[in-house]
């Protein structure tokens, strides 16, 4: 008997709809290929462009990665639109729309790689921010396009976000996913793979594990900057969930119940090409790399894990896509430099080698998990994961990574240093010349470092009381009066606005490797007499035919070290407790590990043949590790130039200016990737010459460019700056150009330096090209000509005039490009046995 008014009747739930052709699921294929060719070398393009860039010395090309965007926005955007609005059918309309905000989210996320990589936690600041706007904005559009209300007569469908037939959530009224594959109603993922269900901590294991290989062979930056990485992951995660939200899902949940292995195979190829996108902008150029290669393979983990949650009875949610590739992506932001991931270092096993081998590593552990998850949780008859067992498996991964991380990892922060410059430099004006000689240098030398150090200590006290109350550890510099200092960007913004400081510089710091790269050692024979570069300057008549062999002056080398064992420069080792300074690694014996050093003194003063000065005496100083320096290191070896001290000594009170090397040899330039800025070494070589030590540096290989002089300290004008012939006194390829800033005429002079021969670590020998090969050739001419006359010693101006009154024509291009040959070989090439003549006919 009917009791009150008649029920509606209620509709029988529809059937899931069908593809209308085996032409979309190919034109989808199509369309995810297309996707993946484009964007992957689309970001590898950047960063090699990035790379040769940064080779080359030019200025760093801002607008590659705004172009690499728009590129990809326009070619993938479009199929993906395509199948986002022309299907009817649920799935491949869901594919096109995860495709298409996955498109253009990259194009967001790509133009933050406008921002200078050495300003690593403001990128990842606006990393975090703009992936928490564009989540924002995606979840937004995806609640506005959900199905509406039903009318007041219509039966609603389940309240609680369970699938109803077909595997569709209530509320959804074909299933498809909205913008970006979001859903709406009961998106918030408080379901049985919530906040803390068993599915959510399965997530959570996934995580963890991709992240062991990071924790092993990785090192965390500073406390700001580990901070920013964590957050920034965060934010990308919440990303991730918007785009593969539980309507994305529901979209591949066919069947009553959803088939399994449609979730994972096809929902996790299709999430695997959405994480594809949103990997290839995560990430300052080079860290996003690996990014690319981890997450795919994470889509079909996530299929799994949706396959297990509606097991269960219901749609995962998005917290297991949170977690997952959150954590995933902690590894690439927070234990990678992006700076240190450049093919400067890929020569030896050095960072390069070593992301390599964690993204290796974590792609493995990827693919793992989604053939053991696809087995264990995917399959038609297999139980719901249980909340205890997948929790034990969270916190049996947390545990491991924090011993890996401890043991066998770099824990601790690693981060950048700052390098504070005051306003105040010290007054050098009006230092007597004193006796000719090495007696008058000697007190000029002694003059200018008092000054120096006064300077320092009367304008640097309250600055470093300061620092010293915050616990920023600083370090004093006199040579120029500056501070370094630890901090981020916001002790870098209060220290940039106190009065006192004329600028403040990153200064670089290299974060530990798990192991040290193997020594470089000589494969070459050792030569049989004079080399040819030594007898084309005339270096062997000078020896043979004036007796002269550089003997009583002292040659000093910033560079990565020097094999103080090395057959061919153990005697001409000056020795004593002040000869040698390694502000690395603090070694106390002379030594290298990557043989540029040992080269570049073996072609100055070493014996063999090889060097121009083999008389002379050396002294070392370590500014370069793993082929990278920073405004701090290149000053701790110049200080040390200036005033040797002895182990552990300070260099403003234990300092001997008395025992100055004569001249120092500087194969190595400091460009803005190691923080400098152009005037960073400028008060330093303008000392060093006011003290009569002459420096003599290395144009670059940045040629053929013209006004490619640019990195401190080739373009001062007190710098005896080196450029590159071949043997026919051609002007090589790769020797950098004038002028210098300012229209000043550079190089100096040329020297040999392709396919030179000099020693290398091991007591072997190499053949390398480069101005850094040119540029001891000319500071052992020095040695030869203050030997001859010693009344030269600390006359600079003196020496500099013979050198280029004597030198020899030297080939150059016809058309004499970048303002004259005056440019390209500056006076000509240097001519040994001719200075040395004219350097004794003084008398």
């Amino acid at each position: 008997m009917q009791v009150g008014p008649p029920t509606a009747p209620v509709p029988p739930p529809r059937p899931a709809r069908r593809d209308t052709g085996p032409w979309l699921v190919v034109a989808a294929a199509v369309t995810g290929v297309w996707a993946v060719l484009v964007a992957v070398p689309g970001q590898l393009a950047g960063w090699v462009v990035d790379q040769l860039v940064l080779v080359a010395g030019l200025d760093r090309a801002v607008a590659v990665w705004p172009v690499v965007a728009l590129v990809t926005v326009l070619l993938v955007g479009a199929p993906a639109l395509a199948l986002a609005l022309i299907p009817r059918s649920p799935a491949i309309r869901a594919t096109g729309r995860a495709w298409l905000a996955g498109t253009l989210v990259l194009g967001a996320l790509t133009l933050l790689r406008a921002l200078p990589p050495v300003h690593h936690e403001a990128y990842l600041a606006a990393l975090a921010a703009t992936a928490v706007v564009l989540a924002l904005a995606l979840d937004r559009i995806a609640r506005r396009r959900s199905a509406p209300p039903a009318p007041a007569d219509t039966p609603e469908g389940p309240s609680d976000g369970t699938a109803g037939p077909g595997g569709v959530p209530g509320g959804s009224s074909d299933g498809a996913a909205g913008a970006g594959g979001a859903s709406g109603g009961s998106s918030s993922g408080r379901s049985r793979g919530g906040r803390f269900g068993p599915v959510t901590l399965l997530a959570v294991a996934a995580g963890l594990a991709s992240l062991l290989p990071w924790v092993w062979v990785g090192a965390l930056g500073g406390a700001l900057e580990t901070l920013l990485a964590g957050l920034a992951a965060a934010a990308l995660g919440a990303l991730a969930g918007v785009l593969l939200g539980p309507a994305f899902w529901s979209a591949f949940a066919v069947g009553t119940p959803p088939r399994p292995a449609r979730l994972v195979l096809v929902g996790g190829l299709v999430a695997g090409v959405t994480l594809a996108l949103l990997a290839a902008g995560a990430g300052q150029s080079g860290a996003h790399l690996p990014a690319l290669l981890l997450l795919p393979p994470l889509g079909f983990v996530l299929g799994a894990l949706e396959a297990a949650a509606r097991h269960a009875g219901r749609p995962a949610g998005r917290g297991p896509v949170r977690w997952l590739v959150g954590l995933a992506l902690v590894g690439p932001l927070a234990f990678t430099d992006p700076e240190e991931v450049t093919v400067l270092l890929a020569t030896t096993r050095d960072v390069p080698f070593w992301v390599a081998v964690a993204t290796g590593a974590a792609f493995a552990v990827a693919v793992l998990l989604a053939v053991g998850y696809g087995v264990l949780l995917a399959r038609p008859r297999a139980r719901a994961p249980r909340r205890g067992v997948a929790g034990l498996t969270a916190a049996a991964l947390l545990a491991a990574v924090v011993v890996v991380y401890a043991v066998p990892g770099q824990p601790g922060l690693h981060g950048e240093r700052l390098l504070v410059v005051l306003r105040e430099q010290a007054d050098l004006t009006g230092i007597p010349a004193g006796a000719p000689g090495r007696a008058g240098r000697d007190a000029r030398a002694a003059e200018v470092y008092r000054r120096l150090v006064a300077t320092a200590e009367r304008t640097q006290g309250d600055l470093r009381r300061e620092l010293g109350r915050l616990r920023l550890h600083p370090t004093p510099y006199y040579l120029v009066n500056a501070i370094e200092t630890d901090g981020g960007p916001g002790v870098r913004a209060w220290l940039a606005g106190r009065p006192e400081v004329a600028r403040v510089l990153v200064s670089q710091r290299l974060r530990p490797l798990p192991a040290a790269a193997p020594p470089a050692r000589g494969t070459v024979p050792a030569p049989t007499g004079p080399t040819w570069n030594v007898s084309l300057i005339g270096a062997d008549r000078v020896w043979s035919e004036l007796g002269v062999t550089g003997a009583g002056v002292v040659v000093g080398s910033s560079d990565s070290g020097v094999d103080g064992r090395h057959p061919a420069l153990a005697a001409g080792f000056r020795g004593g407790d002040d000869s040698w300074y390694d502000p690395w690694e603090h070694r106390r014996a002379p030594a290298d590990r990557g043989g540029h050093g040992t080269h570049t003194v073996g072609s100055a003063v070493g014996r063999n043949g090889i060097g121009v000065a083999p008389g002379a005496s050396w002294v070392g100083c370590v500014n370069l590790d793993r082929n990278l320096g920073s405004p701090a290191r290149y000053l701790d070896c110049l200080q040390f130039m200036l005033a040797p001290f002895p182990p552990g000594g300070d260099p403003l009170t234990d300092g001997r200016p008395q025992r100055a090397p004569d001249v120092l040899t500087n194969s190595w330039g400091c460009p803005p990737v190691e923080g400098c800025d152009p005037g960073a070494l400028r008060p330093a070589t303008a000392a060093l010459a006011a003290a009569g030590i002459l420096v003599v540096a290395a144009a670059g290989n940045t040629g053929p460019y013209c006004g490619s002089i640019a990195d401190p300290p080739a373009p001062y004008p007190d710098v005896l700056t080196v450029g590159a012939v071949d043997r026919a006194r051609r002007l090589t390829e790769f020797s950098s150009r004038g002028p210098a800033a300012g229209g000043a005429a550079k190089p100096d002079l040329v020297a040999p330096g392709a396919g030179v021969p000099s020693a290398f670590p091991g007591g072997g020998y190499a053949t390398l090209d480069g101005t850094s090969m040119a540029t001891p050739q000319v500071a052992g001419v020095v040695a030869l000509m203050w030997s001859a006359n010693p009344a030269l010693v600390g006359d600079l101006d003196r020496t500099r005039r013979i050198l280029a009154d004597t030198a020899t024509p030297a080939g150059s291009p016809a058309d004499a490009p970048c303002g004259g040959a005056r440019n390209l070989v500056g006076a000509g090439l240097v001519d040994a046995y001719a200075a040395v003549r004219a350097a004794r006919a003084l008398g």
